[in-house]
């Protein structure tokens, strides 16, 4: 790899005052304590930024986490953007409270490389062998069971420089351990600072997660209250250069147009512009649910916790899902039920806190040698905004898809959970653990196999087939409530809306299977039962009604427009009124410009036809000619209106059935 900004972030963890920022310093050259009040106390308040150079790997970017419990809040904002944690643990004291709840808390967000880092090394020899010893076998046990169970312990100085070298090395080979942050998923960037700078604006910085940035961009500002739609990315950095494009894993930093600093509050992110329009802001949350082993009683169903998520921190309602309470160590499925809306993505890690019981915070407690921690659990988000769910069967089976490894059962389950609108690509990645190319080709499947249709190609929107059969079943049904009534048929706009306003275009597809099947009938204005015709009233209607069983009984072989005024003893502009009325009513179909056929032999036609085909695959002149029992003269036409209406598919000189055109 060339010496380039890496897509990797590496961060330190561990107790207050075990040299964190000064082993960061020396092996970067930055001080990241900046705040007067670090500099003042000598203690890290906020969470430093530096950048590591790796030789002949190229530069990651560090953070340099505070280690006092009173500021595990910032602690816990900068860690779910590290990939390789450094734990440093003082030669002289050893592992301390905060160093073992930093260790969960990495575990818990997801960090699966690091080293260990056993720092102000230079006091090993004032404090004996044995000293020494002790503390190795204190730490493997530390560490055991741990994503840092086989990293190497680093015996390091940032006063003299021991180790230094060595540490790099131990880091690089973490790095090039882990697998890149996914940049193909969706633009996901948690702010933990922003700030003015002058002639520039405002400047916002944070670990790019998920996506990728770049100057030019239009992109939306999330959560924690923020709601600035489609601002400009004015420019990128990474480890202070500019860059064309920051990509997922590094730290970067993105002046913003016209954004005021206070409008851009930590805990809000950056996602592209309109990528949350169709789900909104999340405040429920899809989670799996895992409580320490030291946690000092069972979490309970409808538990208050604070929830943090990204760099954002809120108080959340824990609603369990298969189970009435977790135990120490147990996982289970919930949803997070947050306080206000929170920008998330499907993947991401998450961590819950709660205050100790009134006590706990004085001693530790027998049996519970983590006590002192505020840390609980964490997990990962399953799915972004779902419904509210139920400890029901069909929620705990739905809930165990999402958190499965088969992401076409992800997919189905979150398709199916869109209902009418359904989704694209872009917006199942937004609510699912998806890039947009892996939740496009899940899709495709899914239609494939007959579980999800595409019924908007220009959006690529698509419906899970279980929703369709229910729009099917609701348009029979109030289309059945029609049907004693004078006219039974219905406004084709007012049944769509009398089922819940599915998309015209789904609500066309539904329409179209259920009159291929002769379920209905509908033209461009009304839909109406399959044998029902229309009342005609007025001074007019007998002769309508004549022109109307002249058609019926003509079946297949209607004379033409020119010869009906004849036949009915009408005029010519008479009988083309009479005609538009007949099929307003539903009892005339107008096939060619010289043909008009009844609208119930056609439509029996229709039905056989689709059997035809569904045994035959094609149909040609002659095929036609067999099936009807008549010439050319009305064969040809015939075709080419069920072309027109979508029921065939002209290749060649045959006809297939169109696909999805009937079912």
């Amino acid at each position: 790899m060339s010496d380039s900004a890496l897509r990797v972030v590496v961060g330190t963890a561990g107790h207050v005052d075990h040299g964190k920022t000064a082993l960061v310093k020396a092996l970067t050259g930055i001080d990241t304590d900046r705040l007067p009040e670090e500099k003042r106390r000598g203690i890290t308040l906020e969470a430093g930024y530096a950048h590591l150079n790796l030789p002949g790997i190229g530069t990651a970017g560090v953070v340099d986490v505070p280690g006092h419990e009173r500021f595990l809040r910032a602690m816990v904002a900068a860690a779910g953007g590290i990939d390789v944690a450094v734990l440093c643990i003082a030669a002289d004291e050893g592992p301390m409270p905060q160093t073992r709840e930093h260790l969960d808390v990495l575990r818990l967000l997801g960090v699966q490389a690091g080293v260990i880092a056993l720092t102000k090394a230079d006091l090993l020899p004032l404090l004996g062998a044995d000293h020494r010893e002790l503390l190795l076998l204190e730490l493997r046990e530390l560490v055991q069971d741990t994503f840092l169970a086989e990293a190497r312990i680093i015996e390091c100085s940032a006063r003299t420089g021991e180790g230094l070298d060595a540490l790099k090395a131990a880091i690089a080979s973490a790095v090039q351990a882990r697998a890149p942050r996914p940049e193909q998923g969706p633009l996901f960037l948690p702010l933990d600072r922003s700030f003015a700078v002058k002639g520039f604006g405002t400047v916002i910085t944070g670990t790019l997660f998920s996506g990728s940035l770049a100057a030019g961009d239009e992109v939306d500002l999330v959560g924690m209250g923020a709601r600035s739609k489609s601002i400009r990315v004015r420019g990128v950095q990474v480890h202070g250069a500019a860059v064309e494009k920051a990509r997922a894993g590094q730290r970067t930093a993105a002046n913003l147009a016209s954004l005021e600093v206070q409008d851009a509050p930590r805990g809000a992110a950056l996602v592209a512009a309109g990528t949350l329009e169709s789900v909104g802001l999340a405040q429920i949350l899809d989670v799996e649910l895992e409580l320490l082993p030291w946690a000092s009683r069972a979490l309970k169903n409808r538990a208050r916790l604070l929830a943090h998520i990204g760099t954002a921190q809120v108080a959340a309602t824990v609603a369990l899902i298969d189970r009435a309470e977790v135990a120490p160590g147990e996982r289970a499925l919930a949803q997070l039920r947050l306080s206000q809306p929170t920008a998330a993505l499907a993947g991401l890690r998450f961590l819950v806190r709660g205050a100790l019981p009134k006590g706990e915070d004085k001693a530790p407690q027998k049996n519970t040698p983590r006590s002192h921690a505020s840390t609980l659990g964490g997990g990962r988000i399953l799915s972004v905004a779902p419904r509210k769910r139920r400890q029901s069967k069909v929620d705990v089976a739905a809930l165990q898809a999402l958190a499965g490894s088969d992401a076409l059962a992800q997919a189905d389950q979150l398709l199916l959970e869109a209902g009418y609108p359904g989704a694209s690509p872009q917006l199942l990645a937004a609510r699912g653990a998806f890039t947009q190319k892996s939740a496009g080709t899940a899709l495709e499947r899914l239609a494939q196999s007959g579980r999800a249709l595409l019924f908007d190609r220009d959006a690529r929107l698509f419906a899970h087939a279980q929703v369709l059969e229910s729009l099917e079943v609701k348009i029979l049904l109030r289309l059945n409530e029609h049907a004693g009534q004078i006219d039974p048929s219905v406004g084709r706009e007012e049944l769509r809306q009398r089922t819940g306003s599915p998309p015209t275009r789904l609500f066309g597809r539904a329409l179209s299977a259920l009159e291929g099947r002769g379920e209905l009938r509908a033209d461009a204005e009304r839909v109406r039962p399959p044998g029902a015709v229309g009342k005609l009233t007025g001074p007019n209607a007998d002769a309508q009604e004549k022109l109307a069983s002249l058609l019926d009984e003509a079946g297949l072989s209607p004379p033409r427009v020119a010869e009906l005024p004849a036949l009915i003893g009408e005029t010519p502009q008479r009988t083309q009124a009479f005609l538009k009325s007949l099929h307003t009513a539903g009892r005339a179909t107008r096939v060619s410009e010289e043909l008009w056929f009844g609208t119930a032999p056609l439509q029996e036609l229709r039905k056989r036809l689709v059997v035809h085909l569904g045994s035959h695959a094609s149909i040609d002149a002659q095929g036609y000619k067999e099936l009807t029992g008549q010439s050319r003269k009305f064969t040809i036409p015939i075709a080419e209106y069920f072309d027109s209406e979508k029921v065939t598919l002209r290749i060649g000189d045959k006809r297939v059935l169109r696909k999805g055109g009937v079912s």
